[in-house]
């Protein structure tokens, strides 16, 4: 999240569209409700009648995967109605920079963005024009063809009503309605707030969906005030906090870039990875990168090894290869893997094409399952259509501590970073997440030292401060350490200059905190785990405040209720809030403002002294937001594609049907074979309903732990699949049958819910149905927790396999996240 949960009560016009927060949020709805309450209106665009529909002012539907068609027509209605913030765009955005007049957009090239070849966009086109001493060129009053205001508005020019309801299927007067509404915010005192899920992120233009509503909120200058942003609505408390700390694999702790294999040196990698612009008055913060590349690289290594040693030491990225979920799954599929950690996850359920997963996992050697109980993951081997007489791989079970068993922080949507204790010690031989990796490490080291290996010193030589041995020779994992790791110290004793004040000078002790991110070194003198929660454990534990009265702006920013990173900032990019002279947009939406000599209010986010010219996306080499966004694998501006598994004979905007730069499994010599399907790209009569899963409230995840709870399956006990009242008599279907649900993939048994949630859609004249399934079902759950098919005693708490059975293996261009939100079934009655 931009802002933050409490801030959406400062929201005039909130957006749910890819996510159902009355459903999946119901605690944070509150919020949602608090804005209604105090006038805010609420609109619901979503293919079915959802619980979040139910409490909104304005429902419109569409067909899944058509978001850009919407949001691309908001835009258009924006521009043409002049609803914009004009004087935000001009000065926050790169809405005046001067484009290379080579560059064509998909409405003059086929469908496509210049520089597209063999399914790979060269983007030289893509740059912008530039004066003698490199200077980005401009255009202030934006009139330019060549300026990006005037590309947008000409690329969303074919985004009319008429051609957004043949794509969506959205009646044109509910499209107007809520763009004049959700346009209404484009006025310095109001604001509008957008809520997505994975209903945005996956698809095959996943990214794109979401950067066509931070579009909309630059348009409008909601981006940096109160009640505005963008806002990830994750399905799990500490998604935001796993991946600030390097949880996926092209980035390190704080989002630095895991190295390539071609950068050889930490000299050449720094060259490479740092940022420089031309643009006076930019600030361009990432300038620091090899301050928090130094201090990462003592958090791993301490002194053990210089900094060059340590950079040498760490693994780098093969360059080109893509090691994300997909990729590492069809590797194992083709036997190319020896042992699979599967660690507080169950792929077996949760991954798209399950049963190409579950194939997988027979092809190891050894797998270890680390998790709260045994899961499908874990006994993969006793599953439909195994035979264990015929899989080698070895599973080894860890029972690992739940939440409330262990201390730790979980870092949550809005960047707050909470400390939580331990509530009870965990059962049995189960031991916390820390200890177990600590065990680990530790056998492994010695392993090394015993018995030498390749690169060794990688792990022989890694620093692992963070608890104490017993004298029966447990590790017991103390998680203050990490944190304290995590904020980093001074390894030396060193005077540094204060870099907000020059000429001021402040010494520091081996082993002092350092206060904030500002203050590390590029020389090895500062260590710190994760650049951006530099702050976060200095003379006290700054997570566990729980301060819930102190709000002095008065707009719920409760300063010393935890910690949000970066600095305690509640509100990122709130430069954006105030006008170039450092004057609030607006009174009522004011963030921060300029009182005496400083800046009062939040922790000011990239704005200098007012007047200063500076820019105030400092994250941006060239200090403004992206309207244009040239780094994007797939486009500078998004664009519609219609989702690979097809349900409409053509794309209605261009020729190019799908997005031609996703990453694609079905092709002979790229996937593996279960995932060639020839009818892919084209309207298969055997598969002719659209599909997509979703969350429900009773379960979580893939049901590992809500599905052993019988109060919870009493009231979700099986695997379903929802349907409108008119497919259902089309297919002969009543509500309570069983049905079989089936892609290419293979096939799931659910019972039909037949509601008037999901209506037929209008695409162009041809009526299109659409169903869904929950993912939180795997198999069948019983009492005793491992299910033999031939137990006819078993006291069963849930029936039903995996909704990702179904879904294909397709990745986004530039996550490779699969989409399970738009895929093509049929559906019979059993």
């Amino acid at each position: 999240m931009t802002n933050h949960w409490i801030d959406i009560r400062n929201s005039d016009v909130i957006l749910i569209m890819g996510s159902n927060p009355a459903s999946n949020h119901p605690i944070a709805f509150k919020w949602i409700t608090a804005a209604m309450e105090k006038g805010a209106k609420v609109i619901c665009v979503d293919p079915r009648f959802t619980q979040s529909a139910a409490k909104a002012h304005i429902y419109a539907p569409l067909r899944s995967g058509t978001d850009i068609a919407f949001l691309g027509g908001m835009i258009r209605y924006i521009i043409e109605n002049k609803l914009y913030f004009e004087e935000y765009v001009r000065n926050y955005t790169n809405a005046t920079f001067l484009v290379n007049p080579e560059f064509k957009l998909p409405g003059d090239n086929n469908g496509v963005f210049s520089g597209l070849t063999d399914g790979k966009y060269d983007k030289a086109t893509w740059s912008y024009q530039t004066e003698g001493d490199g200077r980005i060129k401009k255009d202030p009053t934006m009139q330019d063809p060549n300026c990006v205001f005037q590309l947008m508005k000409k690329h969303y020019s074919r985004y009319t009503p008429e051609v957004v309801n043949k794509i969506t299927g959205t009646p044109v007067d509910k499209l107007i309605e809520i763009y004049k509404i959700y346009g209404s915010t484009g006025t310095p005192d109001r604001a509008g707030n957008e809520l997505y899920a994975m209903g945005w992120t996956q698809h095959t233009v996943g990214t794109q969906n979401i950067r066509t509503m931070c579009i909309i909120q630059l348009l409008l200058g909601n981006m940096g005030i109160p009640g505005g942003g963008v806002a990830a609505m994750r399905g799990e408390s500490n998604v935001q906090g796993s991946t600030d700390h390097g949880l996926l694999f092209h980035i390190w702790p704080g989002y630095l870039n895991t190295p390539k294999a071609s950068l050889a040196t930490l000299a050449a990698y720094n060259e490479k990875e740092t940022p420089t612009t031309k643009e006076p008055n930019s600030l361009n913060w990432q300038k620091n990168k090899p301050k928090y590349v130094a201090s990462f690289l003592r958090a791993m290594y301490g002194t053990n090894a210089s900094l060059d040693e340590a950079y040498n030491l760490l693994p780098k990225i093969d360059d080109g290869a893509n090691y994300s979920w997909l990729n590492l799954f069809d590797v194992m599929y083709k036997g190319k893997f020896t042992g699979f950690f599967a660690w507080g996850m169950n792929p077996a359920c949760s991954g798209a094409h399950s049963n190409k997963v579950r194939q997988a996992l027979t092809r190891l050697d050894w797998m270890v399952n680390v998790n709260l109980y045994d899961n499908e993951t874990g006994s993969f081997w006793r599953g439909p259509g195994m035979d264990p007489k015929k899989i080698r791989t070895e599973v080894f079970m860890l029972p690992c501590a739940a939440s409330i068993e262990k201390e730790g922080s979980i870092i949550n949507s809005g960047r707050w970073n909470q400390w939580r204790y331990k509530a009870i010690d965990p059962p049995g031989v189960a031991l916390p997440d820390g200890d177990i990796c600590s065990e680990i490490y530790f056998k492994v080291k010695e392993l090394y030292e015993k018995e030498g290996g390749p690169n060794m010193e990688a792990i022989t030589k890694l620093s692992w401060n963070y608890g104490t041995k017993t004298f029966d020779g447990h590790y017991h994992f103390d998680p203050h350490s990490v944190a304290k790791e995590i904020n980093g110290f001074f390894l030396e004793d060193k005077t540094v200059e204060n870099p907000t004040k020059k000429g001021e000078f402040k010494e520091f002790k081996k082993g002092d905190p350092v206060p904030t991110f500002a203050w590390l070194q590029d020389d090895g003198s500062t260590s710190s785990g994760c650049w951006v929660y530099c702050g976060s454990y200095t003379d006290k534990n700054m997570s566990a405040r729980r301060d819930g009265k102190k709000d002095p702006t008065g707009i719920g920013l409760y300063p010393e209720w935890a910690w949000a990173w970066p600095v305690n900032r509640r509100i990122i990019y709130n430069g954006a809030s105030v006008d170039p002279s450092g004057k609030p947009w607006s009174a009522k939406k004011a963030v921060i403002k300029w009182v005496g000599d400083k800046w009062v209010g939040d922790v000011p986010d990239g704005v200098g002294d007012p007047g200063s010219g500076r820019p105030p996306f400092i994250m941006k080499p060239d200090g403004v937001a992206s309207l244009f966004g040239p780094g994007l694998a797939d486009g500078p501006f998004p664009e519609h594609y219609e989702p690979l598994e097809c349900p409409v004979e053509k794309n209605f905007l261009s020729p190019q049907k799908s997005n031609p730069t996703i990453k694609r499994f079905d092709k002979p010599g790229v996937g593996s074979d279960v995932d060639v399907y020839s009818g892919i790209d084209s309207c298969d009569p055997k598969y002719p309903f659209i599909c997509a899963t979703y969350r429900i409230s009773e379960h979580w995840q893939t049901g590992l732990q809500t599905r052993w709870c019988p109060w919870l399956s009493e009231m979700q006990p099986e695997m379903w699949c929802e349907m409108s009242k008119e497919l259902a008599k089309e297919r002969g279907i009543s509500n309570g049958d069983k049905v079989i649900v089936s892609s290419p993939r293979g096939e799931v048994e659910c019972v039909a819910i037949v509601t008037p949630r999901f209506k037929p859609f209008n695409i162009n004249g041809n009526i299109l149905h659409e169903v869904g399934i929950p993912w939180h079902f795997g198999w069948i759950t019983t009492k005793d927790r491992q299910y033999n098919p031939g137990d006819k005693k078993a006291e069963v708490f849930t029936w039903g396999d995996a909704a990702n059975l179904l879904v294909p293996t397709i990745g986004d261009a530039n996550t490779t996240i699969p989409e399970s939100k738009a895929f093509m079934v049929n559906v019979v009655k059993k």
